[in-house]
């Protein structure tokens, strides 16, 4: 059995429980014989070095890859997520679709990645694993899914950014110790402002004028 995998599209998941990327794959079976199912594992990763940077690009990628001179060392492929689906009954070819979480903690490689990347397009990679259920005439036959099988997808940026929008407009998430957030709400009592933001921005703004907080 000779399969094959395609990335046709991507899309932010509508009413999802949580920030998600849908794609469709199209799979494909070349020998006419019928697959009864397909249990398919998908380890998602991003491919750095599949793409140029700009300035800015390169300052908010700092923590993640270092200095530009450090990176033909460090440009390394970031894992993103590992997914899985079942694929039903088919003959030839079916479309289906994959869903990838999404997240904003920027303690994740993945979201400092896609938090740095604002234009452009993140070159991704799908390698595939799994079972194959084949139904012919001697029974159902049971084989893994070929090791090599992997696809290659160019995800406008955008999608990322719309995903997240749709819980977190135009902001994101921080996770913080209890102990820091008391020490910012006594911050926020202090100096009478309203909102975490206003809180953080005098902070930075003191830290880079050298005055104490």
């Amino acid at each position: 059995m000779t399969l094959s995998v395609d990335v046709v599209s991507a899309f932010p998941l509508p009413q999802s429980a949580a920030p998600g990327i849908g794609f469709r794959l199209r799979i494909e079976e070349t020998s006419g014989a019928c697959v009864h199912a397909i249990a398919l594992r998908c380890h998602t990763r991003i491919e750095p070095r599949s793409r140029h940077y700009t300035t800015e690009e390169r300052a908010r990628l700092y923590e993640l890859f270092g200095h530009r001179s450090q990176w033909d060392r460090t440009l390394r492929g970031v894992t993103w997520s590992q997914s899985s689906l079942v694929v039903p009954t088919f003959i030839g070819q079916i479309e289906i679709d994959l869903h990838v979480p999404c997240t904003y903690d920027l303690e994740v490689a993945s979201a400092k990645y896609f938090h740095a990347i604002r234009d452009g397009e993140v070159p991704l990679v799908f390698l595939f694993s799994g079972t194959i259920f084949n139904a012919g005439d001697a029974g159902l036959r049971v084989e893994p899914v070929p090791w090599d099988l992997e696809a290659s997808f160019r995800m406008p940026a955008r999608l990322w950014t719309s995903a997240m929008d749709q819980f977190f407009p135009g902001g994101g998430w921080l996770r913080l110790s209890r102990e820091t957030i008391d020490r910012l709400q006594a911050f926020r009592g202090r100096q009478a402002v309203v909102s975490w933001d206003e809180a953080i921005v005098l902070l930075l703004e003191a830290a880079a004028a050298g005055e104490p907080a």
